[in-house]
């Protein structure tokens, strides 16, 4: 089952600005459907918390990694 998160409430688990997640991450770290929805079509957002933790974790374990744009990470 996942954890859906409003952006204020992903804001008090990360310590970041909820202002700043939606500008710098939505749609650059965070992409629509994997890390999170838009239910019903709707302008409210919704995080998928285990799909982010994930990808927290994903991250952390290789620090010289460059994103892609599939999605994956060179390691160069």
């Amino acid at each position: 089952m996942s954890t859906f998160l409003t952006t204020k409430q992903l804001a008090e688990r990360l310590h970041y600005h909820p202002v700043y997640i939606n500008q710098s991450l939505k749609d650059s770290v965070f992409i629509e459907g994997t890390h999170y929805i838009r239910p019903f079509g709707g302008r409210k957002i919704l995080y998928l918390w285990e799909a982010i933790e994930e990808e927290l974790t994903r991250f952390s374990k290789s620090t010289a990694a460059i994103p892609m744009a599939n999605g994956g990470y060179c390691n160069g």
